[in-house]
């Protein structure tokens, strides 16, 4: 797990894959003030989404939920930045909207089992800006990076961490 000394930010930005665990980090971040805007990402439908679509369902991706999520811990200073599809893509999209807003410090919050790639990910995409970035594992994950072995979930989560790791690895 990667974790950093957290610091004054302009903006703290929470990792969509982070869920209400990252909502609740980035929440308690703001009340620590660390900074007053939270920003988050959306996604596109996949699946069964475009079915709820298509019958006239309500599409509520995983983004709006962190929006609604954070409202109800009381943050009101909350930016959509685009719609992602991956870590990736989430550091390209985080940097060119940095760079647009012309912010130069940012917390980023991810779950504990995903920061480690995260930190990778986003110092490899950001060397060669001036943004600063901090990676922030919430600490309300589901993933125990000190007892992940105890549970078939947690070595679950571990190995497909591991195995994305490597493919990071090799690729870059």
């Amino acid at each position: 797990m990667a974790s950093e000394q957290v610091f004054s930010a302009d903006v703290i930005v929470v990792s969509l894959d982070s869920g209400g665990a990252g909502a609740l980090e980035a929440a308690d971040l703001v009340q620590r003030g660390i900074a007053k805007r939270v920003a988050v990402f959306m996604d596109p439908p996949r699946g069964e989404d475009h079915e709820f679509i298509r019958r006239g369902l309500p599409y509520e991706d995983a983004g709006a939920r962190q929006i609604r999520q954070l409202r109800s811990l009381g943050i009101t200073n909350i930016v959509q930045i685009a719609t992602i599809d991956g870590t990736e893509s989430e550091g390209h999209a985080l940097s060119a909207w940095c760079k647009e807003q012309r912010f130069d410090t940012i917390v980023f919050v991810v779950t504990s089992d995903h920061s480690r790639r995260a930190q990778r990910v986003l110092s490899r995409i950001l060397k060669n800006t001036s943004i600063r970035i901090v990676v922030q594992p919430a600490r309300y994950s589901s993933f125990d990076p000190e007892r992940w072995w105890e549970t078939r979930g947690g070595i679950r989560i571990a190995i497909i961490e591991m195995q994305k790791l490597i493919l990071d690895l090799v690729l870059h």
